[in-house]
């Protein structure tokens, strides 16, 4: 699986999807990828967005893409979830969703990911790209001076026992989609309302309680440094 709607930290506004606009984000497109800043949407609009992008590209093809998007208060389903892991929504929307995993918290603050990526170009499998992704976040933290790891059995990536950072993808014909969310600076006492992953006592961290300076904003320009690197070495051509 935070700010001001009006803060200015996102470049583009609900940009048309297609042709990508030429400020689509500070690095816009790089080849075979582009990137998108689509500052704050709907859950469910976003879903259908993302829908909607993968048909055009299973029948089009097109670069990929990565959207970095931060999203209303929203709980989210995974296919694995269960409405026993929400303690109470208390008014929150409760989302049931295509992603994989189980349940999750979304709101202001923290940054989400969510690249549209073809798994036959990167060379990458199913679980290598959830790994992939994951140690993008890694680099992009420790960039900042946070040692963050993985762990076995339990996707996403942490800081300690305290998850910064969750995954759910969804894959259509190798094309990817959903994707990763990072806790920037957030109410974190959102996540008290369900149990986070459907882990009971799973404990939540943000990166704001641990660097300066962490804002969604300057946070995506740094995972958009970092993705489009790892995507070069891949896709070199």
């Amino acid at each position: 699986m935070p700010c001001d709607p009006c803060s200015g930290r996102y470049t583009v506004s609900n940009p048309p999807l297609s042709p990508a606009p030429a400020n689509a984000g500070p690095l816009g497109r790089r080849g075979g990828l582009r990137f998108l800043r689509l500052g704050r949407v709907e859950y469910r609009e976003c879903l259908e967005r993302m829908r909607t992008a993968v048909d055009r590209r299973l029948a089009e093809g097109g670069p990929d893409e990565v959207w970095f998007v931060e999203h209303p208060p929203v709980i989210t389903l995974g296919r694995r979830g269960e409405t026993g892991g929400i303690i109470a929504a208390d008014g929150i929307p409760v989302v049931h969703s295509d992603r994989g995993g189980d349940v999750t918290y979304h709101g202001p603050g923290q940054l989400v990911v969510y690249p549209m990526l073809d798994l036959s170009r990167l060379g990458l499998g199913v679980r290598e790209l959830v790994q992939w992704l994951q140690r993008i976040i890694i680099e992009v933290l420790a960039g900042r001076g946070v040692a963050a790891e993985l762990q076995d059995g339990a996707p996403g990536v942490y800081v300690g026992a305290a998850k910064i950072a969750s995954v759910g993808l969804r894959i259509r014909r190798r094309i990817s989609y959903h994707g990763i969310s990072l806790n920037v600076d957030m109410d974190l006492g959102a996540f008290h309302r369900i149990h986070p992953c459907g882990r009971e006592a799973l404990k939540m961290t943000q990166l704001s309680e641990l660097c300066t300076g962490a804002s969604p904003g300057a946070v995506a320009d740094e995972v958009e440094a970092c993705f489009a690197r790892r995507w070069r070495e891949r896709c070199p051509s």
